[in-house]
């Protein structure tokens, strides 16, 4: 006769370790690297705008603004697909930030800011 372990009925959940909270996960690092790097694209993008038309587009700070900004959101373009492709964001803000960041940053950061707090609550949640 065969001998079949004793299967509890219910089995307690672990409490979540520092590793699964997201701060401190692989995932929320790479999350705080790209609002990091999208709020700076903003101040980039806001400095661009009060040289350009507010000074009268001082040479050449407007010149480096504007590359800047040109090579940061490239950047985060690419870097929002591939972060897609791993998880690490999720498409709706990777629209925000590829074809919305282009025209303004802002879009990106303030998606990057609401899923923050989306995130939060979720987590808020489910050690409740």
């Amino acid at each position: 006769m065969e001998h079949s372990p004793e299967i509890p009925e219910s089995t307690p959940q672990a409490s979540p370790t520092r590793a699964d909270l997201p701060q401190y996960s692989a995932f929320g690092r790479h999350f705080r690297r790209l609002v990091t790097v999208s709020l700076s694209h903003s101040v980039v993008y806001t400095g661009l705008l009060i040289c350009a038309f507010l000074l009268d587009g001082p040479q050449p700070i407007t010149f480096i603004l504007g590359l800047t900004h040109g090579i940061l959101w490239i950047g985060m373009s690419i870097t929002s697909v591939f972060a897609v492709r791993f998880g690490v964001i999720n498409l709706r803000l990777a629209v925000a930030i590829s074809i919305l960041g282009c025209i303004a940053p802002f879009f990106g950061s303030a998606e990057f800011i609401r899923q923050k707090r989306q995130q939060r609550k979720l987590l808020r949640e489910r050690l409740a």
